[in-house]
């Protein structure tokens, strides 16, 4: 193919959450999407992540998804950690306050619908072997599963492939880190006796687990064993499995019926950049950390929702001088933050010094008792805290997540659902489109009495605001965002 046929389409590599929200979300926008997978297509029940965090839930209804995923799991309205740090996930100023428990196949097999009913192109047992760029495009050299080796050409690549990715390997970013536990086992199991709460965590001496309902009679159970620390192709049983439950939990609720049994370690990485050239790396091809939290597939959701209106916006010809780079400089300091915390929330949980010890116990009595910073750990492992880097002598509201507001309209996250800018005003006769944006902005007004102007980006983080701005300035604020 040549630069001219391919000028408008994103190839995304891998068919993670990561990936399917990323080609679902361009191609709803117009964008033709290719998404290679290197496995069949057979969507692995068997996967490691189970929670779904507020800000993704978010994201996931300001696409219209987000009620039908509710209804696959349960939800629970508090964190605990260290047996004394509890967090109470109510207090959340979002309509989601609380985290879901689900499986990730459930996340995977509504993102897949969504982008298989806007057209996603699928190429399963596709594997990438080769990459080129020019100033033009990206051509990828892709072997089949008859081993044969084909090219194809994209205006841009997303490389979405996962901790061993293929297309942060062809562009050649390192992928510096630390492994921070070295033996962790997962369980799928059925129970003899249903655990109190939804999720069940605690660690007792040298071991730690935890039992996740999956709410359809099958339950993740996830642990380690200090005592016994091996690699990841030591084979496991489900006596193993019972003896560290019963020995952090009190007991093992009559596990039986294993369907899975996996060992793995966890790292702590990050590539350097998360952009050369053309291609883009997002979610686990990017960074990668410990479990703590469950904000792995989260963080990889939140990197989708950032990049594909932006690579919308390029191919279509309308993105203001360097929104691509934009990506890499939000994106990267919040993978930056979730590794910290997430490293930190395990170290101390491992704790065996008596003076890592204190800090731990420090840790959880600022964290129960001062207001501030409950209020930023909440914000940070459900991910609604974070805020993107704003131009010198903007509004305060600028780079800020907007939460599901009332419009006069509806709610924000309905009028996000067109893939579009939102502008809200005081009064709509503040400002009056031409019509050539209406694909990429919607004007809205207030429910309330509020004042303030607010340009709301398509991800659902301001982009301008201002609180008595004249029509001049909302087109000035309108064209540089828009076009």
């Amino acid at each position: 193919m040549n630069g001219t046929a391919t000028h408008r389409t994103v190839i995304v590599v891998g068919s993670g959450p990561t990936g399917l929200l990323l080609a679902g979300d361009l191609a709803t926008a117009g964008v033709p999407v290719t998404l290679l997978e290197k496995r069949s297509h057979d969507i692995s029940n068997l996967s490691r992540a189970f929670g779904v965090h507020a800000r993704t839930l978010e994201q996931l209804d300001a696409r219209g998804l987000a009620d039908q995923l509710l209804a696959t799991g349960d939800t629970i309205t508090g964190l605990r950690a260290f047996d004394r740090l509890t967090l109470d996930l109510t207090t959340l100023e979002s309509r989601f306050p609380f985290m879901l428990i689900t499986p990730q196949y459930e996340v995977e097999r509504l993102l897949e619908r969504r982008a298989r009913e806007a057209g996603v192109d699928f190429a399963y047992e596709s594997e990438v072997v080769g990459l080129r760029q020019d100033a033009d495009g990206v051509e990828l050299e892709v072997r089949g599963a008859d081993g044969a080796v084909a090219v194809r050409r994209a205006a841009y690549v997303v490389g979405a492939d996962g901790h061993h990715s293929a297309v942060r390997r062809e562009i050649g970013l390192d992928f510096p880190g630390v492994s921070v536990i070295t033996s962790l086992f997962l369980a799928d199991v059925r129970l003899a006796e249903r655990p109190e709460d939804v999720l069940t965590v605690n660690g007792a001496g040298d071991c730690f687990a935890m039992i996740a309902s999956f709410g359809d009679g099958w339950y993740r159970v996830m642990g380690w064993d200090r005592r016994h620390e091996v690699a990841d192709d030591v084979p496991i049983d489900l006596d193993e499995v019972k003896d560290v439950a019963r020995r952090a939990l009190g007991s093992d609720y009559g596990m039986h019926d294993a369907r899975w049994l996996s060992r793995f370690h966890s790292d702590e990485r990050q590539a350097p950049r998360y952009r050369v050239g053309r291609v883009f790396l997002a979610g686990d091809a990017a960074h990668i950390h410990s479990p703590a939290g469950g904000q792995g597939m989260n963080t990889g959701l939140q990197d989708a929702a950032n990049l594909s209106w932006k690579l919308a916006a390029a191919v279509q010809g309308w993105a203001p001088d360097g929104l691509l780079d934009t990506y890499e400089t939000e994106r990267h300091p919040v993978g930056k933050a979730v590794l910290r915390s997430s490293g930190g929330l395990v170290r101390l949980a491992r704790a065996q010094s008596p003076a890592l010890r204190a800090v731990r116990a420090l840790v959880s009595a600022v964290g129960n008792t001062v207001g501030p910073a409950r209020r930023k750990a909440l914000g940070q492992i459900s991910g609604i805290g974070y805020r993107y880097p704003a131009p010198r002598g903007a509004h305060r509201l600028t780079g800020t997540r907007v939460p599901d507001v009332a419009l006069a309209g509806g709610r924000l996250h309905e009028a996000l659902r067109g893939g579009r800018f939102v502008l809200i005003t005081p009064d709509p006769r503040a400002y009056e489109d031409p019509g050539t944006r209406k694909d990429r902005l919607t004007v809205e007004r207030w429910a309330s009495g509020r004042r303030t102007t607010v340009l709301v980006r398509p991800d659902g983080y301001v982009a301008w605001a201002a609180d008595a701005p004249d029509a001049t300035a909302i087109e000035e604020a309108v064209t540089a965002a828009v076009g």
